[in-house]
């Protein structure tokens, strides 16, 4: 990797004077003079909206309809530092992506207020590099280093709505009047800016709306949703293919294998793959993925894909190493498979959400007392919640722009609401015996499973849109090896 220049004056119309760093030594005026010219015209001007354009505004008229007489910014955030002068790769916020369906870092969505309008909104953005003070080539975010941005003009035909050079923002936002709303947690200069206007309180009323705007999808979300899982599918049976390879190596390679398939057909992974083999798999989010994968031990592989839209998926399957599941296993599996299939079944419009939960909970509770390892009976289980020793987790989330979708939702609208068309959920029950617990018999320990997949609600019902991949334990044995064979 080349080491960037440092330029002294990245936003001006001054020329930009790169500093000697031992390498180069200052521009000369006449390199300064060539590189002004002999550049093609490269405007794009037949670009078409982008597909969510009508979804993305009506989502920012839903918004301002709640705030009238309201400023409301909303930041996609800056660049965060890895280490030294390299940055984590960017991914723009979901509040900001969801009403602008854009992904570049330091856009800012503003809506000013325009009485009985609503509002007008302003896409600000950091516009193409400027050719003439030298931006684009003696910038370390310049054209030549990190590649070529959208003009405003091309923004504009992209996100159906009028765009702002970011770098103007700041200065207009301290001088603003009236009352202001911002998504805080994402631009340290657009709070800065801010300070004086904006309250806590206030801000985080705006965050809520936005993450209760997603609790049901539109249809553009739900293909994507579909699209991301499709993707996923594909990426378990790239692992099934390999599995050979993990056992040489480590879980690492199983991580590996299922970024190609995200990288290849999405923008990335949703969250941190988890590929935890053997005892690992007790072991709710193991991402570190540097373990030993033995042949007889379970694979508990939770990965999903992200689209280039950047909705994700979120599908957990426990595979047999070797294919063939031990009879204990078998045993295990198929008990968190019958409480999956009591939560699914759970998933209706009209129903609390929390029913899911606690039905794929009852069931692990009866199993569990079944097989002697809690004492009974299941209602005394499940009233003090004894069963926790074992399930540990929740029994699914919200899913869609972010993993764990709609985060910040009031309970009341959430976790004790009720379901409604459209919106999509995990169902994720799991059991897991720690090796280390020794109330438990010591051939369970080490053991773990989690099945989950994404569940659609439906206007009678629900759609598993990741029934592509098996869930019963002989169709699992049966889909590894067709795909082995």
């Amino acid at each position: 990797m080349t080491e960037q220049p440092a330029p002294e004056n990245p936003e001006g119309d001054e020329p930009i004077k790169q500093r000697k760093n031992g390498l180069y030594p200052a521009v000369s005026d006449e390199l300064a003079a060539s590189m002004k010219s002999g550049w093609a015209d490269t405007e794009l001007r037949d670009l078409q909206p982008i597909a969510q354009a009508a979804e993305t505004a009506r989502r920012r008229a839903d918004l301002s309809a709640r705030f009238p007489g309201e400023r409301l910014v909303i930041p996609a955030g800056n660049l965060k530092t890895r280490s030294n002068d390299t940055e984590y790769s960017f991914r723009a916020s979901t509040e900001y992506v969801y009403l602008t369906g854009d992904q570049t870092q330091d856009g800012v969505l503003v809506l000013e207020p325009a009485g009985a309008q609503g509002h007008e909104a302003t896409l600000y953005l950091l516009p193409r590099s400027n050719r003439e003070n030298g931006e684009f080539w003696l910038d370390g975010m310049g054209e030549l280093w990190v590649g070529r941005r959208h003009s405003l003009t091309e923004a504009e035909r992209l996100y159906g709505m009028p765009c702002a050079d970011v770098r103007e923002l700041t200065g207009a936002l301290r001088e603003a009047t009236g009352p202001v709303r911002a998504v805080r947690g994402h631009d340290a200069g657009v709070e800065e800016a801010l300070t004086d206007k904006v309250t806590a309180e206030r801000d985080e009323e705006l965050r809520v709306f936005v993450s209760e705007q997603r609790l049901v999808k539109d249809a553009f979300e739900i293909a994507e949703l579909q699209k991301a899982v499709d993707s996923t599918v594909r990426g378990f049976e790239d692992v099934v293919k390999v599995l050979d390879k993990a056992e040489a190596t480590s879980e690492r390679y199983i991580e590996g294998t299922f970024f190609l398939r995200a990288r290849v057909e999405g923008n990335d992974i949703g969250y941190g793959s988890i590929c935890a083999a053997g005892p690992h798999a007790t072991t709710l989010h193991w991402v570190r993925n540097d373990g030993a994968v033995r042949s007889g031990e379970l694979l508990l592989l939770d990965a999903g894909v992200e689209t280039h839209t950047l909705y994700t998926a979120d599908v957990t399957r426990t595979l047999p190493i070797n294919g063939t599941y031990t009879d204990l296993q078998r045993k295990i599996y198929d008990a968190v498979y019958e409480a999956q299939e009591a939560g699914i079944a759970a998933v209706r419009p009209g129903a609390k959400y929390r029913d899911f939960h606690d039905a794929a909970q009852r069931v692990l509770a009866e199993k569990l007392v079944e097989w002697g390892l809690v004492e009974g009976p299941v209602e005394r289980v499940l009233e003090l919640g004894l069963q926790r020793r074992w399930t540990l987790h929740g029994t699914g989330h919200m899913l869609g722009l972010d993993v764990h979708d709609c985060a910040v939702a009031r309970t009341e609208t959430y976790v004790d609401g009720v379901l409604e068309p459209g919106m999509v959920l995990t169902v994720e029950p799991g059991l897991y015996f720690q090796a280390d617990d020794t109330t438990v018999p010591e051939e369970y320990r080490g053991i773990g499973v989690r099945i989950e997949d994404d569940i659609l609600v439906t206007d009678d019902g629900n759609r598993n849109l990741s029934a592509g991949l098996p869930r019963t334990s002989a169709a699992v044995e049966a889909w590894m090896a067709g795909l082995k064979g």
